[in-house]
């Protein structure tokens, strides 16, 4: 008999998974379950729309997804279709790579204005995520703060400057192109409590910041050491030392008229947001670094705006019979280990750190631990779960049906881009019934 698998999350965690499951030549029968119709997690809503070359690691994953021993089960939540303690009962294990899809808090007075718009919910919103199709955010401004220093801070910049010609060949929904395009947007602030050197752009990602056709990087030579210090690993002092670079060819190219700017502001952090309901403004303190923290000096300034984006991390939402770590804001796990049968991978794991390829060591570890602890399936596993789906009327996506809500997708695209997405479940599963 073989053992039955269920990964909750369809995202990269969850299907690194799977591949090594698959890989590992054991008797296994691996269900996929996922709350929205459409698979593929962050690939899919937080990759930034313009860059589909990114996007491509999802053919390998569909590879595993047309494994004869693996079935795509779209369309069904965790804790509103069936509880963890179901699965329990129903499959040999259980893998929760569910991600972290929440929004870390800056913590500071004023925070919740309206105006201020965690980066995971602004960034699910221009990729079409069904959770934010409604979402309103308040692009009526000149000026729009984004607090980080990484590359979703830096993604969000660049979608928010962009012209339409060099989004053609991007997946933005087209009542969020629209609203973008026709927004008042012209300087967009990347804030960052400490300095270039400690940034966490990669350099693929900084330079595009050079060649975007209506908006020019507008960086404070004095904010840029001679060198990179520090004790950094050779590998880390080689990406800051690109990165430094890349800021240095900045500031010496020469300054074209351009209506817009993206501002690299280092060494603030916000303190303040301003304003009545909504935003209105943003007061920050100016830092200097210290061992490698952020120390206020006491000097402060304002950049007035409607819109702060905070890009400052992601927070796990608490799983209904799930042991939370409150300290690391992850799932409580040893090496994957959650209890009897049940696992984490990803970022649900170890927080959200890393690159898309950084959740394959995760895939292959809870397949290793599920392999060990686990030598023959002993639970119903699909049957079951089916049966029980159906005695709840539940209608799943499986992945034939995403193949379909993909083809109508893609035939949907205007010219250029890649597809037009569906950004309601009920649109999907209107187009499966039809």
């Amino acid at each position: 008999m073989p053992i039955s698998v269920a990964i909750v999350g369809s995202g990269p965690s969850g299907f690194y998974v799977a591949e090594a499951l698959i890989k590992s030549g054991a008797d296994v029968a691996i269900d996929i379950i996922e709350r929205l119709p459409t698979p593929f997690g962050l690939i899919r809503g937080g990759v930034a729309p313009d860059h589909q070359s990114t996007k491509r690691v999802t053919r390998a994953y569909e590879r595993s997804a047309l494994t004869e021993c693996v079935r795509y089960y779209g369309n069904v939540e965790l804790n509103r279709d069936i509880s963890i303690e179901e699965l329990r009962n129903t499959y040999d294990a259980i893998v929760l790579a569910t991600g972290m899809p929440g929004d870390a808090k800056l913590g500071i007075p004023g925070d919740d204005k309206k105006g201020v718009i965690g980066s995971a919910t602004f960034v699910g919103w221009y990729n079409g995520h069904p959770d934010f199709k409604d979402l309103d955010p308040c692009l009526n401004t000149a000026n729009v703060v984004v607090i980080g220093n990484g590359n979703v801070a830096i993604d969000i910049a660049r979608v928010l400057v962009k012209t339409p010609e060099e989004m053609v060949e991007a997946d933005l929904p087209k009542g969020v192109a629209e609203a973008i395009q026709n927004a008042p947007v012209t300087d967009v602030y990347m804030v960052g409590r400490r300095g270039p050197v400690e940034a966490k752009f990669t350099n693929v990602e900084l330079r595009e910041m050079g060649h975007l056709a209506n908006a020019r990087a507008v960086i404070d030579p004095s904010d840029l050491p001679d060198s990179v210090t520090g004790d950094w690993s050779d590998r880390d002092r080689r990406l800051r030392e690109r990165n430094l670079e890349t800021l240095k060819e900045f500031v010496a190219a020469p300054q074209a008229e351009k209506p817009k700017a993206v501002h690299f502001t280092f060494f603030a952090k916000p303190v303040e947001i301003l304003g009545g309901d909504r935003v209105e403004g943003i007061r920050l303190e100016k830092t200097r670094v210290a061992n490698g923290r952020a120390e206020g000096t006491g000097e402060f300034f304002d950049i007035a705006c409607g819109l702060v984006i905070p890009a400052i991390g992601y927070a796990l939402q608490p799983l209904a019979g799930v042991p939370m770590d409150e300290e690391r804001g992850t799932i409580r796990n040893t090496d994957g280990r959650i209890a009897e049968g049940l696992y984490t991978a990803g970022w649900a794991k170890r927080g959200p750190t890393g690159v898309i390829g950084t959740n394959k060591p995760d895939g292959v570890a809870a397949a290793e631990a599920i392999l060990q602890d686990i030598k023959e399936g002993m639970k119903p596993g699909r049957p079951a779960f089916e049966a029980l789906l159906k005695s709840r009327d539940i209608r799943w996506v499986s992945y034939a049906d995403w193949q379909l809500i993909n083809e109508a997708e893609v035939a949907n695209a205007a010219p250029g881009s890649p597809r037009e997405k569906f950004v309601t479940t009920e649109d999907m599963l209107d187009l499966l019934a039809n």
